[in-house]
């Protein structure tokens, strides 16, 4: 188990724990992050994680990356 933020770019995983305060949680779940989904890392921006959730393209922090285990 790694952290999303290791993951390559064209790389699909399975998300298999969310970590952090129960509203950061919260928060990941209501943007598709659960445990058991797919998970797509499309680019790394900025600092940024590029991911493709539920057909759907999200951005997200390093910081919320690093919370995210596949």
């Amino acid at each position: 188990m790694m952290p999303l933020m290791f993951a390559q770019e064209g790389e699909e995983a399975i998300i298999q724990r969310i970590g952090g305060k129960p509203e950061v949680k919260k928060h990941l779940e209501n943007l598709g992050f659960v445990a058991g989904g797919t998970v797509t890392v499309i680019a790394k921006v900025g600092g940024n994680v590029i991911v493709n959730v539920k057909e759907a393209r999200v951005a997200i922090s390093q910081e919320m990356a690093q919370k995210i285990m596949i």
